[in-house]
């Protein structure tokens, strides 16, 4: 196969950022998708529909002129989410979604919830009004390995929210465990959205001659076995699993540090990543629809009519985009890949 034409897909998890580093990935993600779902962890988050309101107005005003793009907004859970914001929210209409974030898990994670349960009466606004949970999936114990954190997230929270919550639509986002797979296929009301690099890569890629900060993200990459059971869920046809890039810029000295950011970006070439994980697999017949079709039908809105069109040809990812501070460096910078949108 030489050429591949695909209704034009959605970002079903997006971090934009804010202010000059909006503007400067906000293309990279036009060029490719439809829509949108965008991470509501600014600082200060999103916590409000006027939040939400304000942050889209934004977004919108750094649409490239002649382009055409939905941002659909979330709410960034805390503590003292109340069930009013939850009806506010459904009634919005732009707000298409709650996010959870263990508190500290990831970044800008701090007014993430300290205890699941604390958000119960949430829980149960948002089945009643049926707007989905999107969950960051991990566990934030100190005593509990890092590449166990997603195993016991499941254990210790989601199998019981789910039976406390059973018709609760829930999305357990970036997924990268044989566990997470599993549990997803077991569980209804319960979808998944895959990353680019969880289909790509393990864990030995970060390690690979030194640390390798550019491939550094949370949940972090995980066994080979573990990649194999993604690839295989995202190629399998299956509408419980579909694209979400998580694509997070950070600026090169943020990653390059003694501290390094989480996060791998993405968004300047995730079709061109996906075809290449789909490829990899001998399914690129199974993308469109992982890609175009699943999510949609999951967040109860239309599919795309437009198409997009890749083309087998081998470039390379570029060692660096634009960004403020310090310039960007893309998920696989450097590497000849043999997909190119047109």
């Amino acid at each position: 196969m030489q050429n591949l034409t695909l209704t034009r897909p959605d970002d079903w998890h997006l971090h934009l950022r804010d202010g000059e580093a909006l503007k400067a990935v906000l293309p990279h993600t036009v060029r490719q998708f439809a829509r949108a779902i965008i991470m509501p962890n600014l600082k200060p988050p999103v916590r409000s529909v006027a939040d939400a309101a304000a942050y889209r107005g934004r977004i919108m005003a750094a649409i490239p002129a002649g382009k055409q793009f939905e941002p659909l907004m979330t709410l960034y859970l805390t503590d003292n989410t109340s069930p009013e914001e939850i009806i506010a929210a459904k009634a919005s209409q732009f707000v298409k979604a709650v996010k959870y974030y263990p508190a500290g898990a990831t970044t800008n994670s701090d007014f993430g919830v300290t205890d699941i349960r604390k958000c119960d009466r949430v829980f149960e606004m948002m089945e009643q009004v049926d707007i989905p949970l999107l969950l960051h999936g991990e566990v934030t114990d100190r005593d509990v390995d890092i590449f166990d954190r997603e195993k016991v997230f499941i254990e210790k929270h989601l199998i019981p929210l789910k039976e406390r919550f059973p018709n609760l639509r829930v999305v357990l986002e970036h997924i990268t465990t044989a566990d997470a797979v599993q549990f997803v296929l077991a569980t209804n009301n319960i979808a998944a959205t895959i990353t680019p690099q969880h289909l790509l890569f393990s864990r030995n890629v970060i390690f690979q001659g030194g640390i390798r900060p550019h491939f550094y993200c949370l949940p972090i990459l995980k066994r080979e076995e573990h990649r194999l059971a993604l690839l295989q869920a995202a190629t399998s046809g299956n509408p419980k699993f579909f694209l979400g890039t998580d694509s997070a810029p950070h600026p090169r000295n943020s990653k390059e540090s003694s501290c390094g950011c989480a996060g791998c970006y993405s968004a300047l070439h995730a079709m061109e990543l996906y075809a290449e994980a789909f490829e990899s697999a001998n399914s690129l017949d199974k993308l469109e629809a992982f890609a175009s079709f699943y999510g949609a039908d999951f967040y109860q809105l239309p599919r795309n009519s437009e198409q997009i069109a890749l083309t087998k040809t081998t470039w390379r990812i570029p060692d660096e985009v634009p960004f403020p501070e310090s310039g960007l460096v893309p998920l696989w910078a450097g590497q000849e890949i043999r997909w190119q949108m047109v």
